[in-house]
C-alpha cells in the first residue's frame, strides 16, 4: 500500500562559527606534522628552495630528488573539475530529530527524538566553473551527507545517506535523457567560451515543463544572498518505508531559521567592486543549514492538500579545515541511502542514481570511498578490491561468494519497497500527464506589482538578444500566455525596452 505525505520539514538551528582543529590526527604522515621539512616519504630536507647543481653556476643534477618530487607533485595537484556544481564550499555539523516519524520509516537516523547524526553539507552553483562568480542567476546545489553508521550498529542501520538537492524545489526537465543537453545549453559556448543567454532560452523554449522553475529562477529568489539564508530541497520525490513495509512518498525541504534572503539585480554592482573574485557568498562564513516538499520533479504539491511535517533541525557549526580534502574531494550520490528510505520512478532521479557515482570514479578514482570525508563510519564487507589507492587491509583468500570457507552472509531481508512495477511495454516516451503552466502562473500572480515587473524585465532582457528572434521568442510567448494571459504583452514591452537600451549604448559607444 502506498500513501502520500506532502512535505518533510526540518528547520536549521542558528549557526555559530567554529574553526576546525584536528584533535584526533590519523598519524603524522597524513597530517603533515613533522617539525622539519621532509620529502613525501620522510627523508629530511636541509634546503627547500635551492637546487642541487654542479658548482654554484653549474647545471642541475638529476639526483635532486627533493625538488623533482616538489615539482612533479605540483603537476598532479588537480583532479578533474566537476562538470556541474564546480564552485562550492562545505560546512560540518549535525542533524537532530525533533519530531517522531517512526510510523513512516525505520531509517536509523530518525529512530528517536533528540538523536543526532553528524553531517557535512556542500553548497554550490550549478553552471559556473571553479573560479566563476557567486552572484549569477543560477540554481544552487544543497547536498547533505549524513554519517549514519557506527562500528556498533546493526545491519539495518546503514552507513551513508546522501540527500543531494538544490535550493529551488523544482527542476527544468523531467527525464535524465535530457540532462546533458540542459547542461551544454547552460554552459559556455564551445565556439568562444562565452555564455550568451539565447542558448539557454533556446533550450528552454523546447521544454514547457521548465516554466515552473523559470518562475523561481527569474524571480527575486534567483540569486541567494549567502549560504545562511538559502532554502534547500530534495527536488525529487523519495519514499519512506515503515517497519511493516508501508511506503509513503515524501519530498524533503530545508528552511533557514534566519529566513530566506536574496539579491536583486541592483545589488550586484556593489558586490562586484567589493568582491572582485566573485566569492561574496563563501566569504560570509557563517553558515546555517536548511530541510523538506512532495511531488514530481517539475511540480510542487499543494500545501493545503499535503501539509508540511516537521522532522528535525540541521546545525552547521564547523568550517572545513582543508578545501581540497573536504570540499573538492567530497563526493555525493543519491544512490547512497539507508534502509527505510527508498527511491521512486522519477526518470531524472533514476539516471542520477547511476551517473553520480560514475562521475566520482572518474574525478577522484574508483576508491573515492577511502577519502576521509567520504568514508563510511561503519563496518563494510563487499567484493570490491584493488584499484588505484586502495588502502583497505583486506586479508584472507576468500574474495568471492558463496564459499564454504567464509561465514559472511547477506543480511536477513529487511522491509523494502516491493510495490508492483508494470507490466508495461518497452517505450521511449514523454510523461503524458503534465500540467506545465498552472503552478508557474499561480506563483507569478502571487507576486506584488513591483516583483512582477522585475520578473518581466528579466525575461525580456534574456529574450531581447537578436538570436531569439522567430521561433524561440514565439515558443516563449506561447508558454507565457498559458502561465498568465497578461505576460506576453508585458514581456514584449520589456524586450522592446531592452533593445532600445542596447541601441542607445551602441550609439553612445560609437560616438
Amino acid at each position: 500500500m502506498i500513501t502520500m505525505l506532502a512535505r518533510i520539514l526540518a528547520v536549521c538551528a542558528i549557526l555559530q562559527i567554529a574553526i576546525a582543529q584536528n584533535s584526533d590526527p590519523l598519524d603524522d604522515v597524513l597530517t603533515n606534522n613533522a617539525a622539519y621539512f621532509t620529502t613525501n616519504f620522510g627523508q629530511p630536507v636541509f634546503s627547500e628552495n635551492r637546487s642541487l647543481t654542479v658548482g654554484p653556476r653549474g647545471p642541475v643534477l638529476l639526483e635532486d630528488y627533493e625538488i623533482q618530487e616538489k615539482l612533479f607533485s605540483l603537476n598532479r595537484e588537480r583532479i578533474p573539475e566537476r562538470v556541474v556544481h564546480a564552485r562550492g564550499t562545505a560546512a560540518k555539523g549535525y542533524f537532530e530529530v525533533t519530531d517522531d516519524i517512526t510510523n513512516l520509516t525505520y531509517a536509523s537516523i530518525f529512530s528517536s527524538i533528540g538523536k543526532q547524526t553528524p553531517v557535512i553539507v556542500r553548497f554550490s552553483i550549478v553552471s559556473v566553473s571553479t573560479g566563476g562568480p557567486e552572484w549569477i542567476r543560477d540554481p544552487r546545489g544543497f547536498a547533505v551527507k549524513f554519517y549514519a553508521g557506527s562500528p556498533q550498529g546493526g545491519p539495518t542501520q546503514g552507513c551513508i545517506w546522501d540527500l543531494v538537492g538544490n535550493n529551488l524545489p523544482v527542476f527544468f526537465i523531467r527525464d535524465g535523457a535530457q540532462f546533458a543537453d540542459l547542461i551544454h545549453a547552460a554552459k559556455p559556448s564551445p565556439v568562444n567560451s562565452l555564455s550568451p543567454g539565447w542558448r539557454f532560452a533556446d533550450f528552454l523554449s523546447w521544454h514547457p515543463e521548465s516554466m515552473n522553475v523559470v518562475s523561481y529562477l527569474f524571480d527575486d529568489v534567483g540569486i541567494p544572498a549567502d549560504y545562511r539564508h538559502i532554502n534547500g530541497s530534495s527536488v525529487h520525490t523519495y519514499s519512506l518505508i515503515s517497519g511493516s513495509g508501508k511506503v509513503t512518498f515524501v519530498k524533503f525541504h530545508w528552511l533557514p531559521t534566519l529566513g530566506e534572503k536574496s539579491l536583486l539585480d541592483q545589488d550586484i554592482p556593489s558586490l562586484v567592486s567589493k568582491f572582485p573574485n566573485g566569492d561574496f557568498a563563501t566569504t560570509q562564513r557563517a553558515f546555517c543549514g536548511v530541510i523538506g516538499e512532495f511531488g514530481w520533479v517539475a511540480q510542487i504539491w499543494p500545501e493545503d492538500q499535503f501539509p508540511m511535517k516537521r522532522v528535525g533541525k540541521l546545525t552547521l557549526n564547523q568550517n572545513i579545515a582543508n578545501y581540497f580534502n573536504e570540499a573538492e574531494q567530497l563526493a555525493f550520490s543519491p544512490s547512497h541511502i539507508l534502509p527505510g528510505i527508498g527511491f521512486t520512478d522519477d526518470k531524472l532521479l533514476q539516471w542520477r542514481l547511476v551517473s553520480y557515482d560514475d562521475t566520482q570514479r572518474y574525478r577522484i578514482g574508483p576508491n573515492f570511498r577511502f577519502v576521509e570525508v567520504n568514508r563510511p563510519r561503519c563496518p563494510v564487507h563487499s567484493s570490491a578490491q584493488n584499484g588505484p589507492l586502495n588502502i583497505a587491509n583486506q586479508t584472507g583468500e576468500i574474495n568471492y561468494f558463496p564459499s564454504q570457507f567464509s561465514n559472511q552472509e547477506p543480511v536477513a531481508q529487511f522491509p523494502y519497497d516491493n510495490s508492483t512495477v508494470g507490466p508495461g511495454l518497452r517505450v521511449r516516451t514523454i510523461i503524458n500527464k503534465t500540467d506545465d503552466f498552472a503552478q508557474a502562473g499561480d506563483r507569478y500572480r502571487s507576486f506584488d506589482s513591483a516583483r512582477k515587473a522585475r520578473f518581466v524585465t528579466r525575461i525580456g532582457g534574456m529574450l531581447s538578444d537578436p538570436m531569439n528572434a522567430g521561433g524561440i521568442t514565439s515558443r516563449w510567448m506561447s508558454y507565457l500566455q498559458q502561465m498568465d494571459s497578461s505576460l506576453p504583452n508585458q514581456v514584449q514591452n520589456a524586450i522592446n525596452t531592452a533593445k532600445a537600451a542596447m541601441g542607445s549604448s551602441a550609439i553612445a559607444g560609437g560616438g
